[in-house]
């Protein structure tokens, strides 16, 4: 099995940078900070012109819990819909019931209108009740992948689970690790679980080029993100990330 690197990148700029530094799918959003939110149109679009590789927008008509209303699914409908037209190669989806289950229906309803494309389950999976149970059903549904912390914050704190993820699916369905990937543990998450592809923003804050900054004025005020700061993917980051994921995949062969 090869190395699968998948970059949530949030602009044009980012899906580019995504590209240069050997990623194999960029899975498009806005709104990183509310975990992820379907990007414009002409963000899709343009992107869509600008990179080769594959190119997975998340279907989140917003931001917060996965259970959603007959409207905001009928905007899910017409978002993939878009995305067809516009030659993506896929969509990333995730809908639960009350209960904390997978919304079999409504997520069967998806995967149908969105095929021929391809269609990832994101980490509403993390939210359910009962992960292996989960794993059925998003098989069943007929999904390729799922996006999975491993039901923890990050993928190493929930690394035993993703190890289990990929010994329950045995080949039927791709268990893609996200949250925390970074360069630093890269090596020991592929080590300790199995799994093959991976998933991160591998972003940094960039200084905006503002001269004039309004000190009394704050437009974000979140702890942690600069006020003059423009998140995007960094190139050398997914270099390096791809360059020890293939490293310790050598060792692991000899």
């Amino acid at each position: 099995m090869s190395f699968v690197l998948e970059i949530c990148a949030n602009s044009v700029a980012s899906c580019i940078a995504a590209e240069e530094g050997g990623a194999n799918r960029i899975e498009l959003c806005d709104n990183l900070l509310e975990g992820g939110t379907t990007p414009s149109y002409a963000t899709i679009a343009i992107a869509r012109e600008k990179v080769k590789i594959d190119l997975y927008p998340i279907i989140r008509p917003r931001g917060g819990d996965f259970l959603y209303s007959d409207l905001e699914f009928e905007v899910m409908k017409k978002d993939i819909e878009l995305c067809k037209q516009l030659g993506c190669n896929g969509v990333v989806i995730g809908m639960l019931t009350p209960d904390g289950r997978v919304d079999k229906h409504r997520c069967k309803e998806l995967v149908d209108l969105a095929w021929p494309m391809g269609v990832t389950f994101h980490r509403a999976f993390d939210m359910t009740d009962n992960p292996f149970e989960a794993l059925e059903d998003i098989i069943e549904i007929g999904c390729e992948r799922i996006l999975t912390s491993g039901s923890r914050n990050t993928a190493v704190e929930g690394a035993s689970l993703l190890k289990d993820l990929v010994e329950r699916a045995n080949d039927r369905i791709i268990i893609m690790a996200g949250s925390g990937v970074r360069a630093n543990n890269i090596a020991q998450l592929i080590k300790t679980t199995g799994v093959m592809e991976y998933h991160t923003s591998a972003k940094a804050y960039e200084d905006s080029k503002m001269v004039y900054r309004n000190p009394n004025v704050s437009m974000g005020g979140i702890p942690g993100v600069p006020e003059y700061g423009i998140s995007l993917t960094q190139r050398k980051e997914v270099l390096q990330i791809r360059e020890l994921a293939e490293k310790a995949l050598h060792e692991m062969k000899q």
